[in-house]
């Protein structure tokens, strides 16, 4: 993302600048920030992404079942991790609009930005940086530029980037002494936007008619719509930080448990290594699993995004959905990598694992038939209903909730073999989706037939009874 473009023809059949000539044309005191959002974009992945260690490295002995103090333990640990995931998202949300309205940055304006990496509810930084810009007219966005009352801007934008980091703070006064408080205001981080957006919306069915003064110059990137334009570019860097860091995070728990130490490699397998290290080969198992499904998720997501033109807030919150999901994956993979130990909780691991997969794969989904009821603004031709890849696409997301559905039912039918079923799972997937372009064409060509077939039949129907209608008439 941050390294130059290439010059590409303009409108007008010249040259278009590039970010290098571009940033050199602005000179030294402003660029543009394309590295710094992605720096940003990094940063705040792993944030969102580490909360999930606390859970996976609960620890669960063998013959401990998961009993209802354990289950209780791991839902309260689930449930934080899902609050501050999503408040990470809605602060990475702020900072994806805040820079939706600053175009353009400076040093000052990058040392800020830095500052508010610290502090991940982005007090006060946010009103700093949104005070600098203003004052700095250049940096803003170009609509903000050319608009006469550059107040109302800063007043609306000030008013709804500062909502969380407030809440947040008071969540954390009352923390001290009413703790439910507390958890009221960090849930209200999360759910005020829409919150604000219905009531306004019953506002105006019941008034009738919006502030003329918001009316005239409401702002397209902060009005919380669920059609509001959502930076692509943003989506795609955030989700691809998330899927690389729940796929480092895997690797943890491989070097820190299930390495043999060289005494034990020395005096209990006469000093092979491959001997020692054959031992833990089920939890290598579950690792090489968890990763290659990690691995594919992110491949069906880059493949739904290649056609996706413009993201909506709607798509950005069910991949979010599906995001939070996919960093629970290491808890997966905690709870699968078990196997090896002949553990009591094999069937709750493995229909854990499926349904973590199954909503991670079926909000990719959503995000794809989201975007085929605007499909003229947001995805492809190529995508669109009646498009050479839209049957491809389908198949392709709707492989994974298939194939995990059908693996935790089956585990709950064959209880004895879910630990196979599983592996099955995991091991054919792959190959399922080398096949699946040719058993999509083969799958196309054999409805086209039978669907010519059934015309043909209509056709030779309709000829019969025009030859009859003749001789009836006749009669």
């Amino acid at each position: 993302m941050s390294a130059p473009r290439a010059a590409t023809p303009g409108p007008g059949g010249g040259a278009r600048k590039t970010e290098l000539e571009l940033e050199l044309e602005l000179g030294s005191s402003k660029q543009t920030s394309h590295r710094l959002l992605a720096y940003s974009d990094a940063l705040l992945s792993i944030i969102a992404t580490v909360m999930i260690l606390p859970v996976a490295h609960t620890k669960i002995h063998p013959d401990q079942k998961l009993g209802e103090s354990v289950q209780q333990l791991l839902l309260t640990k689930i449930a934080v991790y899902l609050m501050t995931f999503l408040i990470v998202t809605v602060a990475w949300e702020a900072h994806v609009r805040l820079f939706q309205v600053i175009e353009l940055i400076d040093d000052v304006l990058a040392l800020l930005n830095l500052a508010c990496m610290m502090i991940i509810t982005f007090l006060p930084y946010t009103a700093v940086i949104v005070a600098y810009g203003f004052y700095h007219p250049h940096l803003l966005n170009q609509q903000i530029q050319v608009s006469e009352n550059q107040n109302f801007y800063k007043r609306h934008i000030l008013k709804i980037i500062l909502r969380g980091p407030i809440l947040c703070f008071l969540a954390a006064i009352f923390s001290f002494f009413f703790i439910p408080l507390s958890y009221l205001l960090l849930g209200l981080v999360i759910v005020f936007p829409h919150l604000s957006r219905f009531i306004t919306w019953c506002k105006s069915k019941i008034v009738g008619h919006r502030d003329e003064e918001e009316a005239s110059y409401s702002l397209e990137t902060f009005s919380f719509s669920l059609s509001e334009p959502l930076s692509k570019e943003r989506v795609e860097a955030f989700s691809d930080g998330v899927y690389a860091i729940v796929a480092t995070l895997l690797i943890l728990d491989i070097c820190e448990d299930n390495v043999p130490d060289p005494r034990e490699v020395g005096e209990k397998f006469h000093g092979s290594l491959l001997e020692a290290l054959s031992e833990y080969g089920p939890n290598y198992l579950a690792y090489f699993g968890s990763f290659v499904t990690i691995g594919l998720l992110w491949f069906v997501h880059h493949s739904l995004f290649l056609y996706v033109t413009k993201a909506t807030r709607l798509m950005g919150l069910l991949n979010i959905l599906s995001l939070a999901f996919i960093g629970g994956l290491p808890l997966a993979y905690q709870l699968t990598s078990e196997f090896a130990e002949k553990s009591h909780n094999e069937i709750e691991a493995i229909q854990v694992s499926c349904v973590i997969t199954f909503f991670a794969s079926i909000f990719q989904f959503a995000i794809w038939t989201t975007a085929l009821l605007h499909e003229r603004e947001t995805l492809h031709p190529f995508a669109r209903y009646g498009g050479k890849e839209h049957a491809f696409m389908f198949a392709k997301l709707a492989l994974y909730p298939c194939v995990s559905l059908g693996a935790f039912f089956l585990t709950c039918l064959l209880s004895e073999f879910s630990t196979e079923i599983f592996h099955l799972m995991q091991i054919v997937i792959p190959f399922a989706f080398l096949a699946l372009r040719i058993f999509v064409r083969i799958s196309l060509t054999v409805i086209k037939s039978v669907m010519s077939l059934s015309r043909r039949k209509v056709v030779l129907l309709e000829e019969e009874e025009a030859c009859l209608s003749p001789t009836e008439t006749r009669s």
